[in-house]
């Protein structure tokens, strides 16, 4: 489990951490849910391993997601899910794009 570090958003919610596109769209996915396993995460978004890693990494870093080691299957998996300050900063960004484009 990462430490949560504070907010990468603007005053007005717009964070540049979570809208590169694969950012973006890997908390879309984790945010209905209290987390996801790696390998469902990469078939849902259809990029390489090492691309996802490396965006996980960056969330990671931002205090955004947490990871969790388990064994499942007699496999060890990772499951991945927001943390309280990720699914915050994911909300506010969403927020700021809709004002953006004129979105109520």
């Amino acid at each position: 489990m990462s430490s949560e570090s504070t907010t990468t958003a603007t005053d007005d919610g717009f964070d540049h951490v979570i809208h590169a596109p694969v950012r973006l769209r890997i908390c879309a996915a984790l945010d209905p849910v209290q987390e996801i396993e790696f390998g469902t995460l990469l078939e849902v978004l259809g990029v390489s391993k090492s691309a996802l890693s490396k965006h996980i990494s960056v969330l990671t870093d931002a205090g955004y997601v947490e990871q969790r080691r388990a064994v499942r299957d007699t496999r060890q998996r990772l499951w991945l899910g927001l943390t309280k300050t990720g699914r915050s900063a994911y909300q506010g960004h969403v927020a700021a794009l809709r004002r953006i484009v004129g979105g109520s």
